[in-house]
């Protein structure tokens, strides 16, 4: 049996889970990773159908997967049958660097070229995602909310509501903004490019307590 195999059996909830279609690479990931703290939470499949299978039950906050498991198959057509809350990171040739590029722009996903000893940056990529989920999973709920589902509720109405009169008001003055002195008018910009960057924030924050709670729903 091999160390892939293995690791996907005795890691039945992993943080990370990896499609890797080369034993040797998947084992040189699995060294690396037992570098950092969170070795023990690392798993990797050979197959896009385990890959995908797994990673729709929740098991991975955190994916990786390597292009040769797709089949030339478009990178968007792979990411679209994954779970919309988890970062997803991409190995590729250099030769898939355009096609991703739209992708890391919208932040879809983050890429690794498959060059040089790739391995090490994808370990890093990986750990600092899985460092990012681990903190998230500390996270309490706030006193009165008892579920993932109300808070996703609360991101969503009691927070992104008034933010939203915010952001409209002050695109409302901005199409004054020759009225307004010039040190005025920059600073709504500002404001209006704050709030749709918490906007985006929220939206995702949601998205992930969604997540969680349509996997509390599941057990």
């Amino acid at each position: 049996m091999s160390l892939v195999a293995i690791r996907t059996e005795v890691f039945s909830e992993p943080l990370a889970l990896a499609g890797i279609a080369r034993a040797e690479i998947a084992l040189r990931l699995a060294t690396l990773m037992e570098k950092t703290p969170y070795s023990r939470r690392f798993s990797a499949v050979p197959t896009l159908a385990q890959f995908q299978e797994r990673a729709a039950r929740g098991a991975g906050q955190v994916l990786l997967l390597d292009e040769d498991l797709l089949g030339g198959a478009p990178m968007a057509d792979a990411l679209a049958s994954l779970p919309h809350a988890a970062p997803v990171i991409f190995l590729g040739a250099p030769e898939r660097q355009e096609e991703a590029a739209h992708l890391v722009a919208r932040r879809e996903i983050e890429f690794v070229t498959k060059a040089g000893d790739f391995s090490c940056m994808a370990a890093a990529v990986v750990a600092r995602g899985m460092e990012a989920a681990a903190k998230l999973d500390r996270v309490s709920l706030p006193r009165g909310v008892e579920t993932s589902a109300d808070l996703s509720e609360i991101f969503r109405h009691e927070i992104n509501n008034p933010l939203t009169g915010i952001l409209g008001n002050a695109e409302l003055l901005l199409t004054h903004r020759d009225r307004l002195p010039a040190p005025d008018g920059q600073r709504l910009q500002t404001i209006v490019e704050l709030a749709v960057r918490l906007r985006e924030t929220i939206r995702r924050l949601s998205n992930d307590w969604e997540a969680s709670a349509q996997a509390e729903r599941s057990l």
